[in-house]
């Protein structure tokens, strides 16, 4: 097994699993919602609360890999 070197092999940066983990926060106390300006239905997937927040990581600058094209 060949050893990884400390910290460069991050996927995520730290700031996205922090914001990741802020967005799974609001999600248990009910208040993430889906949508521009918050004018959504309140969002109840563990997946979809995942995802918001790895789109709010992008958006602050955090290192997050590429989205999937289709």
């Amino acid at each position: 097994m060949a050893a990884r070197k400390s910290g460069s092999g991050r996927r995520y940066s730290k700031g996205a699993s922090k914001t990741v983990a802020s967005a799974m926060r609001r999600r248990k106390s009910g208040t993430l919602r889906s949508g521009k300006g918050g004018k959504g239905g309140r969002v109840k997937s563990r997946k979809q609360a995942i995802a918001i927040g790895l789109s709010e990581a992008r958006k602050k600058g955090a290192k997050v890999p590429r989205r999937k094209s289709s």
